[in-house]
């Protein structure tokens, strides 16, 4: 032989050593195992198909060692060792599904050597190499095995399972015999596909769940953060229109003394040009955030308003001076509101002023979507360090049109009440009704415990933030 013909063959050769070793090493990754992989408990049966594998793991023994005992013509001891071999391992399958398919290969090696010597005897025509309690067994171990490993480790159990089954009953044989190899080895394949294909379908619907569980934690992170950039927006008008004011006032005031000393001029001019630079600031962030606008308007502020603020893009922020506008919207829209103010109003800061319109405006807007045929009750009760705000609605009359709205209403109330160290709570009324009630500070929470039964406390949110 060349040399050539000779490095030709040793390359194949290597060739094949590693993928058979490749192979073997898979192999006994795979089956070469002992771990604890239970049979979970069914949904709707809960622990009914344990107890039924228990009884057919029963059935099992008896008929293997009646089978054994009286055709086979074993001896008891070995026909109920053999028998009970087989029908405890579809009980192990259940939590060792690999260790439950070897003892069930090593019970029916045992049975068919034991039985062959005995083939053609006076209980001739035995059924060998499987007997009927072997198979029925076997098809059980190889269905929990399926549900539970890799196709791959499934597919090498069958595979072995063949194998052995080809070179007991075809390459060793007996005189006089029923072959039951074809039949196993058919009904073995129909298992492992019938049981691979449940786990794929299992494992589908698992990760089914699982993307929805991703996508649902998803759309609330959007959520919120469309939210909060809905929020930043506005309270960037209201601090740029305060920047440009100081900016003013500093600029006026050297104007307003009488000889003004070079170190007030140059203060003035200092606290002017931060204020100016400020604002630069403040017009770039506001660009940002005013590029990418929300999907929903709101109806209770009427037509033409921005998207989401109701409101249009450059028009001052609304207070609690808009409220009665608001109402005489909402009420145009079909909504009976009544309005119920206590206390003196005093000034709030521009933030509180804006996040009470808010709380109202959303709670309004979601007695119109989500309660057709309610009315509803704005309060507003002043106090010295704070305004407590509570919208309640009656029971609606009729059922609520389907909605597509993204679930914004009570994520922005608490997003305002939270930004400015106030509670929110949302939830049923006693009469059947649902009820807003929100308390916003204007001062630290030590300044002033607002009135009994008027503070509210933070409740969970509902699943679509409907009123």
């Amino acid at each position: 032989m060349s040399r050539v013909g000779r490095v030709t063959e040793t390359g194949i050769q290597h060739v094949a050593r590693g993928w058979a070793l490749r192979w073997l090493r898979a192999l006994r990754d795979d089956l070469g195992t002992v771990r604890v992989d239970p049979l979970p408990p069914s949904v709707w049966m809960r622990w009914l198909p344990h107890g039924l594998l228990c009884l057919a793991a029963f059935g099992v023994t008896l008929g293997a060692v009646a089978q054994l005992g009286d055709q086979g013509s074993l001896r008891s001891s070995w026909a109920f060792l053999i028998g009970l071999a087989q029908g405890g391992a579809v009980v192990l399958a259940m939590w060792r599904p690999v260790a439950g398919w070897w003892l069930s290969m090593a019970a029916t090696m045992v049975g068919a050597l034991a039985v062959h010597g005995k083939l053609g005897g006076p209980a001739g025509g035995f059924t060998w190499p499987w007997t009927a309690a072997g198979i029925v067994a076997h098809l059980l171990v190889l269905l929990l095995l399926s549900l539970r490993v890799r196709t791959r480790a499934a597919v090498e159990a069958l595979a072995l399972t063949a194998l052995v089954t080809y070179v007991l009953q075809g390459l060793w044989g007996g005189p006089d015999y029923t072959p039951t190899g074809v039949i196993a080895v058919v009904l073995s394949g129909i298992v492992v596909l019938l049981g691979a294909a449940l786990r794929g379908r299992r494992e589908a619907k698992a990760q089914l769940v699982e993307q929805t569980s991703l996508t649902a934690e998803e759309r609330a992170r959007r959520t919120l953060l469309e939210e909060r950039s809905r929020i930043a927006r506005e309270l960037h008008d209201v601090v740029a229109h305060h920047m440009s004011v100081i900016s003013i006032q500093a600029q006026v005031a050297p104007h307003l003394v009488e000889n003004p000393s070079d170190e007030l001029k140059e203060n003035l001019e200092g606290i002017r040009e931060n204020a100016l630079e400020a604002l630069t600031e403040l017009r770039r962030v506001l660009g940002v955030l005013r590029s990418e606008h929300p999907d929903t308007a709101d109806p209770a502020d009427g037509p033409g308003g921005d998207s989401g603020t109701g409101t249009a893009p450059h028009t001052p922020q609304p207070t609690l001076d808009r409220l009665d506008a608001l109402v005489e919207n909402t009420r145009a829209a079909g909504l009976t509101v009544r309005v119920d103010v206590v206390g003196e109003r005093l000034p709030r800061p521009p933030g509180v002023e804006l996040s009470a319109y808010r709380i109202v405006q959303e709670a309004l807007s979601n007695v119109l979507r989500h309660a057709p045929g309610a009315t509803a009750t704005v309060r507003l009760v002043h106090h010295r360090h704070g305004v407590d705000v509570r919208i309640t609605n009656s029971p609606s009359t009729r059922a609520a049109p389907f909605s597509r709205g993204a679930g914004h209403g009570l994520l922005g109330m608490r997003e305002r009440a939270a930004m400015l160290g106030g509670t929110l709570r949302a939830g049923p009324a006693p009469d059947g009704g649902f009820e807003v009630a929100a308390y916003l500070p204007t001062s630290p929470p030590w300044a002033e415990a607002p009135a009994p039964g008027t503070a509210p406390h933070t409740a969970p949110d509902s699943k679509d933030g409907s009123v």
